[in-house]
């Protein structure tokens, strides 16, 4: 019974099956032809490609539903009816109007003005849809939005042409811009408010910062000081960072308050990193690393520090041959706050940089960008040439942002093309500043471009006004001059120092140098520079015999080379790391011939707590050639390197009047205080011990005053609102009886 049942069942679907291929074959036809109606702009062989639908054809419904889906897919075509009857295809059609021009009132800023109409340019020519405008419309305002015109209203109105076209027109009202009346940061934050100002981009509202556009509430900028923040802690041993939340609230000025909440967490220490290598890398290559890892037991994670030893190891590795390795790490917290690294190799894939695209750069000239890059069309891909080119471009300094791409061709198995899709920022700056002190007062102004008819070149000009100085230089450096790796630079100098009741003359001098500098190897920077200057030297009624035979013109032309080596975990309020830097002057041709030398050394160390422990040490040493070198070239001790002694007060002395010496040395110690007085957050203290000397004098060893001077004491540096308050009080430890001492210092001022 249950066979028969199953037989019967069997039978029954086959004879459905069989009804359902001879009802679709009954209606399946061939098309012979097409009838198109209702179209202007778009023409019929066109409606008939978008279709996807062809002469010969055999065409089922399903095949006409698709056709009308492809149609409205085109967004040319607000309606289309399809129906096919005697083996034609008849298409309907009705337009969607052609955006004809598009056009932006109510905004006067031409910078802003030229950003909005590359957004809306795309949109020109292209078919008018009501979904498309109205995204359009959110997207401009929120552009507005993030140069700081929360508060913006726009209105979108449309004009019908007789020609099936629309003219748009976006209708901005932008009241005023946002500002950032005050920064805060709450919750278990670590580090005082002051210094985390210091990390993000946001700046709060200053009148000596009318040129920022960083003081206006951007959305965007706030995403980008959330990252900056976490890095900051991620580089600080905080590895469990958490920016919970960031929001703005209005004041009764209509202004904006901006509040980050951090949650800083646990700070951790690196315990054990261990480098594993394949079996083809031998171990003897990377035995310095290894030594380099085991000094970082028990300091505070960074993540920037350990990336560094990524690079040294890659480097390696491309030195030995091993092209197409990356390395890897793994992170592993154990033991409460300690961190476990496990570096590894990686192979890549063998891949060569078939192209370079770069977009953006409506100003800067393509070359300026090239230049930057390590590799080239043609050479072999590497991550890590990559990232280093990448961060020359970045270096530059005229780029808003720096977005990169990198793809596998279409055309040819392992190849890559590059793209760069920069924003190029306004690079004209215009600063002044005043200061005031305990030494007197300071005047300075200048006029800076950073992109100089889009090559990249760099064009300073600047004043700077004392009580004793007047000093005014143009600069011109060109990176990579004529497609090398070297800046050329251009100084003009011309400086009138006035110190005649002090020491005993007065200078004028004027010239120009013409250098070079270039990084040779990772962190070491190299220079060399040629001058030529005039001076003429006058001194005073009471000066000695033989200081009275240096008055006069002198002529010189002179060569100066050095290095410079920076190792600091970086360069704004560094807490590792060190910069070692000398530097040589000689004659060429010189009507005196002095031959300068000056080395300077600082290091950063941080210890618990965010305290930060400083040495710096300065040389200098000045020997003619043949006669008594200049009063006006001789080596003094400014009271940056001797706090506690007057600038240029120690020393020796021809009568009344300090001459400087042939040599000087200043070594500097300090420890920052953070939170000494937690109430004040824009406060910060520190407390030092400077110890200096200052000796011989060539043309009348009776003046030599051989002895070390020395001081303690306490600094401070208050962020006001008219700017930087410094001020020290210093207790002289060790002076010599004709020192002017000076124990108690300050300086307030600014520059915008």
């Amino acid at each position: 019974m249950l066979d028969i049942y199953n037989n019967i069942k069997k039978i029954f679907f086959k004879i459905i099956l069989i009804f359902i291929l001879i009802n679709s074959n009954a209606y399946t036809e061939i098309i012979s032809n097409f009838k198109i109606t209702g179209n202007d702009r778009v023409s019929d062989e066109t409606v008939i490609i978008f279709s996807e639908l062809n002469i010969n054809q055999n065409v089922s419904d399903n095949d006409l539903n698709s056709a009308l889906i492809n149609l409205y897919s085109t967004n040319y075509f607000k309606n289309v009816k399809i129906n096919f009857n005697s083996n034609v295809v008849y298409i309907e059609v009705i337009e969607n109007p052609i955006i004809q021009s598009i056009k932006i009132d109510g905004i006067k800023n031409k910078s802003i003005l030229e950003e909005l109409n590359k957004i809306t340019q795309k949109q020109e020519k292209s078919p008018f849809l009501i979904n498309t405008i109205s995204q359009q419309k959110d997207f401009l305002l929120s552009s507005i939005k993030n140069l700081g015109f929360y508060n913006s209203e726009m209105i979108v109105e449309t004009k019908d042409n007789r020609n099936n076209s629309v003219d748009i027109i976006y209708k901005f009202k932008l009241n005023e811009r946002a500002r950032i009346s005050n920064i805060d940061f709450k919750g278990d934050k670590v580090f005082n408010s002051r210094k985390l100002r210091n990390i993000i981009k946001s700046e709060e509202t200053k009148f000596w910062k009318f040129l920022s556009s960083d003081k206006y509430l951007s959305e965007n900028r706030i995403e980008l000081d959330t990252l900056l923040l976490k890095n900051f802690y991620l580089n600080n041993g905080y590895y469990d960072t958490n920016v919970k939340s960031t929001f703005a609230t209005l004041d009764k000025k209509g202004n904006f308050n901006l509040t980050f909440i951090i949650d800083a967490g646990r700070k951790y220490y690196f315990n054990n990193v261990n480098l594993i290598l394949p079996n083809e890398f031998k171990d003897d290559n990377f035995k310095k690393i290894n030594k380099e890892f085991v000094k970082l037991k028990g300091k505070a994670y960074s993540s920037s520090r350990l990336e560094k030893y990524l690079i040294e190891i890659n480097k390696l590795a491309l030195q030995n041959e091993f092209m197409f390795v990356n390395t890897d790490y793994e992170v592993n917290k154990t033991n409460g706050n300690k961190i476990d690294i496990k570096i590894f190799f990686k192979e890549l894939e063998k891949n060569y940089v078939e192209r370079i695209d770069i977009f953006g750069n409506f100003i800067t000239e393509e070359k300026v960008l090239r230049n930057k890059f390590i590799i080239d069309e043609g050479d072999a891909y590497n991550e890590i040439l990559f990232n280093k080119s990448i961060d020359n471009i970045k270096s530059l300094g005229i780029f808003g942002s720096v977005n990169t791409n990198v793809l596998d061709s279409s055309e040819n198995k392992n190849s890559k093309i590059i793209e760069i899709d920069i924003e190029e920022k306004p690079t004209g700056e215009i600063f002044a500043g005043a200061g005031a002190g305990s030494s007197g007062t300071s005047i300075a102004a200048g006029i800076k471009e950073k992109n100089y008819l889009g090559k990249g070149i760099n064009l300073d000009t600047n004043i700077n006004i004392s009580d004793d100085q007047i000093k005014g230089i143009f600069s011109v450096i060109s990176p990579n001059y004529r497609n090398t790796d070297k800046d050329l630079r251009l100084v003009f100098e011309s400086t009138e120092t006035d110190l005649i009741t002090a020491s005993g003359y007065k200078s004028s001098r004027s010239g120009f140098s013409v250098g070079t500098q270039f990084e040779q190897y990772t962190d070491l920077f190299l220079n060399i520079d040629l001058s030529t200057y005039y001076e003429k030297l006058e001194t005073s009624k009471n000066a000695s015999s033989i200081k009275k035979k240096q008055e006069g013109d002198y002529f010189e032309n002179l060569i100066s080379y050095g290095f410079t080596i920076n190792k600091l975990d970086r360069n704004f309020q560094p807490s590792d790391g060190y910069l070692s830097s000398f530097n040589q002057i000689l004659p060429i041709y010189s009507d005196e011939g002095t031959i300068t030398n000056r080395y300077t050394f600082s290091s950063y160390k941080g210890i618990k707590d965010n305290i930060v422990l400083s040495g710096k040490l300065f040389l200098k040493s000045v020997n003619s050639l043949d006669e008594n070198v200049r009063v006006s070239k001789r080596v003094y001790i400014p009271s940056n390197r001797l706090r506690g002694f007057e600038s240029g007060k120690i020393g020796p002395k021809d009568g009344t009047q300090f001459i400087g010496g042939n040599y000087g040395t200043a070594l500097n110690l300090s420890a920052n205080l953070p939170n000494l007085i937690s109430s004040y957050e824009n406060l910060d203290f520190s407390i030092f011990l400077d110890a200096a000397n200052l000796w011989h004098v060539d043309y009348d060893k009776s003046l030599d005053v051989d002895a070390i001077r020395s001081s303690t004491g306490i600094s401070a540096n208050w962020f006001t609102p008219v700017g930087p308050l410094t001020f020290s009080y210093s207790i002289p430890l060790k002076s010599e009886s004709t020192d002017i001492e000076e124990k108690f210092r300050f300086q307030i001022g600014t520059s915008f």
